[in-house]
């Protein structure tokens, strides 16, 4: 198609003149892409935002809109069909009208140098990269429209500031034949007037240094989460780099007892790994939106302390590192979540040895303050923290650069949890550092209770498929499509002294149950012909099986998905990949119940 025939002067749409809307307190929003599906991305994106946004699928049809009204800023896609981004910008700009409207290209290919200085020529602003980060494309777009806003209200006073001006000349003519008093007060009109535009003038410099500095904060914020992306990556692909080496090693025809052993303890290590990997992970994004829930119990941090340093008792032997306990002889009592405090504890801990040489020394402390606060200090003799880094070092996804980072891993999101969980417990943390070279001591303030006699701590004790009942083996129905993990479970539970059964869909585990009536069914959600929450709901409305202990053995995590399987009848909710000694714990303490009643 000719250009010629493109000119914004020629176009009309539906026989409408060419003149541009005006719309008062409203700002427009055109989006300028031939995909669809595309068009409404970018509505729910900027939907929240509370503007009027237009579509165009074509460079034409954008054109026409441009006539219609006035736009704060153009969202344009730069592979188009007939007329590219890059004609219907310069299109655009050839009309004085539209020459500072904003730009924003929109690309799903790799930008070069030349491209970016094209588009630039053209008048874009700013380049969006697809696929589109909501909150990235979100603060472009609101920086724009701050932009036009602050340009219209500017116009305003500039024609106030006109008309004044005009009403001052006709005054000027009238104070001719009129007294001093009344020029006087003329000119006070006008100081006023003035004196109004500068303070706009004033305020509008501090919104755009604002801006800039939150554009700069936004650009910091996308930096940090480009290189966590880059740090996930490196962190999971040296597990399954190593998962990798030992499954082949299985697999190696000569392979001797103790080269399997190896490769049976490295794949145990590497999975819980990356369990961890993932837990963390799931923490962040539950903590970040507000979904995090608490189990909270009276709780005696002095078992606690002791507990959590048993927990990282295998890493500290493995470099070598000496723990020193300092705790008070009677219990501190406060009112928490065990697991989220052990965490805590066994973050810091962690972070201790990891940036300390091979046999070093690590302090853990616990006293009571004088104002009823439990304190706990974690200090070592490592590396230190260096000054520009010690008040950010909860911040998300920070990392010590790589020269002082040991272990050199990690995904920068411990020391960040370890804040987050503490203060939705209603304590504080901080960090001292005497700098480079002199280690690092963290300090955690948890609000104590009064004294509670029960012991909060308490350690089941496991039992074997034969604990209730003389000559009764406990049976175990396992409901799973993955027949390599419910064989692998099967046998485990089998070692234990459990009477096992397998099925591989909800119908078959339907069945299976009132035939084998099972004491525990382990139960996956994710089945291929009904789901488990559905064999749950069946199994609770029969007879013969309504009591028995259902454990949810699902990759689902939400907390939508745990309240659905509570709602249906799950005892338990255990995420994949299952904890065998969590596991265990439950079938104990049902079991234990079961004897005592």
């Amino acid at each position: 198609m000719p250009s010629s025939l493109l000119k914004i002067e020629k176009i009309q749409v539906k026989g409408e003149t060419a003149e541009m809307a005006q719309h008062d307190h409203e700002v427009n929003i055109l989006l300028v892409d031939d995909r669809l599906e595309r068009l409404l991305s970018y509505e729910v994106i900027l939907g929240e935002l509370g503007y009027n946004l237009i579509r165009a699928q074509s460079g034409a049809e954008a054109l026409g809109l441009l006539m219609k009204m006035e736009y704060a800023a153009i969202l344009l896609d730069v592979s188009m069909p007939e007329m590219d981004g890059f004609e219907t910008a310069a299109l655009i700009r050839d009309h004085p009208r539209f020459e500072e409207t904003p730009i924003i290209f929109v690309t799903g290919l790799q930008v070069t140098d030349l491209d970016q200085r094209k588009g630039y020529q053209m008048g874009a602003v700013d380049y969006v990269q697809i696929p589109v980060i909501p909150e990235i494309l979100r603060g472009k777009v609101q920086a724009l429209v701050q932009l036009y806003l602050q340009r219209a209200e500017l116009s305003r006073l500039n024609q106030q500031l006109a008309a004044a001006n005009i009403q001052l000349g006709k005054a000027h003519e009238e104070l001719k034949a009129q007294n001093t008093r009344e020029l006087q007060q003329l000119n006070l009109i006008l100081e006023d007037a003035n004196g109004e535009l500068i303070a706009t003038n004033s305020k509008l410099i501090r919104e755009i240094a604002e801006r800039e500095r939150a554009e700069k904060a936004l650009s910091e914020s996308a930096r940090r989460k480009d290189e966590y992306i880059a740090i996930l990556a490196h962190e999971l692909r040296n597990p399954l780099s190593a998962i990798h080496n030992a499954v082949q090693v299985m697999q190696l025809e000569d392979s001797s007892e103790q080269q399997l052993a190896w490769a049976q303890k490295l794949l145990q290590r590497q999975v819980q790994h990356l369990t961890c990997l993932m837990d963390d992970l799931l923490d962040v994004s539950r903590i970040t939106s507000g979904r995090i829930q608490l189990r909270t119990e009276i709780v005696d941090l002095v078992e606690l302390v002791t507990h959590a340093a048993e927990t990282v008792a295998p890493l500290l032997k493995k470099h070598n590192h000496k723990l020193q306990l300092e705790l008070p002889d009677n219990p501190l009592h406060m009112k928490g979540d065990v697991v989220r405090l052990t965490q805590v504890l066994g973050n810091l801990l962690t972070n201790a040895a990891k940036y300390m040489d091979d046999g070093g020394v690590i302090e853990l402390y616990l006293e009571q303050d004088a104002d009823d606060w439990a304190a706990i200090r974690v200090r070592d003799h490592g590396v230190g923290i260096p000054e520009d880094l010690i008040g950010r070092v909860f911040d998300l996804f920070m990392q010590a650069p790589t020269a002082l980072n040991r272990a050199q891993g990690g995904l920068g999101i411990g020391l960040a949890l370890v804040r987050a969980l503490v203060e939705l417990q209603g304590g504080v943390t901080s960090v001292t550092s005497a700098g480079l070279g002199f280690g690092a001591e963290f300090l955690v303030r948890l609000p104590l209770v009064s004294h509670h006699k029960d012991n909060p701590i308490s350690v089941l004790s496991p039992v074997n498929g034969h604990a209730i009942g003389a000559g009764k083996t406990l049976r175990i129905l396992i409901v799973d499509d993955n027949a390599d993990s419910a064989t692998a479970l099967a046998m485990c539970l089998q070692s234990q002294g459990f009477d096992i059964q397998i099925s591989y869909n909800g119908e078959d585990g339907i069945a299976a149950a009132k035939k084998f009536l099972p004491d525990a069914v382990l139960l996956d959600i994710g089945l291929p012909d009904i789901d488990g929450y559905e064999v749950a709901k069946r199994l609770r409305q029969d007879n013969l099986l309504h009591a028995v202990l259902i454990i949810a053995m699902t990759g689902y995590s939400g907390e939508a998905d745990k309240m659905r399987a509570e709602s249906v009848g799950f005892n338990h909710y255990l995420v994949k990949p299952i904890n065998f000694s969590k596991l265990q714990d439950l079938l104990s303490l049902h079991f234990l119940r079961a004897l005592a009643s």
